[in-house]
């Protein structure tokens, strides 16, 4: 079991163990020693980060350690997410390094990592890392420090990436876009992306001071830009989170469609058009059912994963599937981008409302969703909840209510002290027994 590392790298309030300075030095040294293997040849690492303030910290941090074992490391300053992992592999990278904790709070701060080939590091890797972390690495010789320097372009050269997944002759004209960057690592890049395909941007969340990002913004709280569509007429909203790698869709009438209703318009558009690999979707267990009837009724298949993206990445790589994500957002379109690209995924919408003549609110409501409710326990350091047997026999209790009328789904959420309880029912009262069940006898396992 890895004890430092959750489903997307190192997470937690910053300057509370584990997001110290202290430990960042630390890992920074631990991966600099694992990726940099043979001492005759120059090794460089690709660090990029989002607004919050503690990124200054981290950066720094993790810049001392790496170079502590001769990596050179290059700095990208704020950028999205799938812009380190694009840049690991262009800039011939060893390593690539993203300070971020996604769509959590400011307070937060987490540190992600993609290998050489720009995809997220393994289960395996990881616990070799932690491993490291543990036992400390012996410094470079003082002659085999590593330097640092920034790269002032890392946004432009992302831009031109993104921008080259739509065909050449593809663009926004006519179109108003509310785009919402969540105060975060998008807020420059996203809406110049925009403007320079033709759209008329409307933007959102672009004014970060190191505490804003993701308040009251970005796409777990998309209330702002869904209000600001309406009230300017636009045609759709895009919807960022704080590292720009997921993304939901808001239509012109405010309706807010997440990542189940995105995958389901592209997988079904390049089914249709003979460009969906493997002929199969790959989603996590969270993707709604309706999503899977939706798809089985025009013959394409559905893979499921543990929660996470790089589970996602996982599965496409080892199936040979080019499309993937999650209902939160995180969208996969891996002939562009090796991880979840939240504007990425929110072109191709606009693509397609483009291509297809049509109004947001017709492409972004693709099926009718299988009622699910999801609540959120959480708990205290050292507890265990869910081994208790109080909430075994609830669980067991609350699958054998739903069989045969829907699922349930316990999990220990990967980035935070949560545990969540999920289940999809279209009886609304069985639903509602079922979940709440599981979660009071949780909450008596934490009191």
């Amino acid at each position: 079991m890895r004890k430092l590392f959750g489903t997307d790298g190192v997470r937690g309030k910053a300057n509370i163990h584990p997001m110290t300075a202290d430990m960042a030095l630390r890992i920074g040294a631990a991966v600099g020693r694992y990726f940099r293997r043979e001492t005759d040849t120059v090794h460089r690492v690709v660090i990029g980060k989002d607004t919050r303030l503690s990124g200054y910290m981290f950066e720094s941090a993790l810049t001392a350690g790496l170079t502590s074992t001769g990596m050179n490391v290059l700095l990208l300053g704020p950028v999205p997410t799938p812009a380190v992992g694009l840049m690991t592999r262009s800039m011939r990278a060893d390593l690539g390094v993203m300070i971020s904790a996604s769509h959590n709070p400011a307070e937060d701060n987490g540190i992600k990592f993609f290998g050489p080939d720009g995809y997220k590091l393994s289960d395996e890797v990881e616990l070799e890392l932690e491993a490291l972390i543990e036992a400390g690495v012996e410094p470079a010789q003082s002659q085999n420090i590593g330097r640092a320097k920034r790269i002032d372009d890392a946004r432009f050269r992302y831009g031109e990436r993104v921008k080259s997944s739509l065909p050449r002759d593809m663009r926004l004209d006519g179109l108003k876009v509310v785009i919402d960057c969540a105060n975060g690592a998008a807020h420059r890049a996203a809406p110049e992306i925009l403007w320079e395909l033709g759209a008329d941007v409307i933007p959102v969340g672009v004014s970060p001071d190191g505490v804003n990002i993701n308040r009251g913004c970005g796409s777990t709280q998309p209330a702002v830009a869904a209000e600001t569509v309406v009230a300017h007429g636009a045609h759709v909203g895009i919807c960022l989170d704080g590292d720009a790698d997921r993304v939901i869709v808001i239509d012109e009438t405010g309706q807010i469609a997440d990542g189940d209703q995105l995958m389901a318009l592209l997988a079904s558009a390049w089914a249709a058009d003979g460009r969906l690999s493997g002929g199969a979707l790959v989603a996590t267990v969270m993707s709604n059912l309706g999503l899977e009837r939706f798809l089985a009724a025009r013959g394409i298949g559905l893979e499921r994963t543990a929660v996470g993206d790089r589970y996602v990445v996982e599965r496409m790589r080892e199936g040979g599937f080019n499309l993937g994500g999650e209902q939160s957002g995180h969208i996969v379109m891996s002939d562009y981008a090796t991880t979840g690209d939240g504007l990425m995924a929110g072109l191709h919408f606009l693509a397609e409302m483009v291509r297809q003549g049509k109004k947001a609110s017709e492409l972004a409501q693709q099926f009718e969703p299988v009622p699910q409710l999801l609540k959120n326990v959480r708990f205290e350091a050292g507890q265990v909840p869910l081994e208790a047997a109080r909430v075994q026999e609830a669980i067991s209790g609350a699958e054998a209510m739903l069989n045969g009328h829907g699922r349930l789904l316990i999990r220990k959420s990967g980035t935070e002290p949560l545990i969540r309880v999920m289940a999809e029912c279209e009886d609304a009262g069985l639903l509602n027994r079922a979940v709440d069940e599981v979660v009071a006898a949780v909450e008596a396992a934490t009191a």
